[in-house]
């Protein structure tokens, strides 16, 4: 008989505490337990998928900075800096029309967006944007003109003088390509 009564005990309260509650409480109670049944589905749901959910974000998370660095690198790149400008007026020099060709035609369609370099005035910046639009107003293009930016990160350049001796210094350090020798008893098969 004991049992018994340990066990209706506690059922007689709890019976007894849903009959003292409002509707509104009861409501509030549901909700709560709905919501407690919803988190522990969530729940062991992704604790039977582990580790896949994470994966996929832990990878992102990964890549997160090399994006980064491929857009910036990406975007110095695409910028047409103070020796493609003709000092002073702020004209575009051939190579700096070829530079501006290639970014709008031949660049990734997600890549082709133009950086110019600040100028040494607001005159100077006016100019070179002008010219860049210039040039792209004679441009035959396969969809809309390329957006172009202003920028104060200039490119590392040398001089093609210096960049022509590090190739030929590189040419004559080459050691001239030399046939492996043959095996004569292997080219003869026995």
């Amino acid at each position: 008989m004991k049992k018994i009564l340990k066990r209706t005990i506690p059922v007689a309260c709890l019976a007894a505490t849903a009959l003292t509650m409002t509707a509104t409480e009861r409501a509030e109670a549901s909700n709560w337990w709905d919501s407690f049944k919803h988190e522990m589905h969530i729940t062991y749901h992704r604790n039977n998928a582990w580790p896949q959910p994470f994966a996929e974000l832990s990878a992102a998370q990964t890549r997160a900075p090399f994006e980064v660095m491929t857009h910036k690198g990406w975007a110095l790149h695409n910028t047409i800096g103070h020796e493609l400008f003709r000092e002073g007026d702020g004209a575009l020099t051939a190579a700096g029309r070829n530079r501006v060709h290639w970014i709008a035609t031949q660049a990734p369609p997600a890549r082709r967006a133009i950086h110019v370099l600040r100028g040494g005035s607001e005159q100077e910046t006016d100019a070179r944007i002008e010219a860049v639009r210039g040039a792209l107003g004679h441009m035959h293009l396969n969809g809309p003109q390329p957006p172009i930016y202003i920028t104060d990160v200039a490119p590392s350049t040398s001089s093609g003088e210096r960049a022509s001796r590090t190739s030929r210094e590189a040419l004559e350090k080459m050691l001239p390509p030399v046939l492996p020798q043959s095996n004569s008893s292997a080219a003869t098969g026995g």
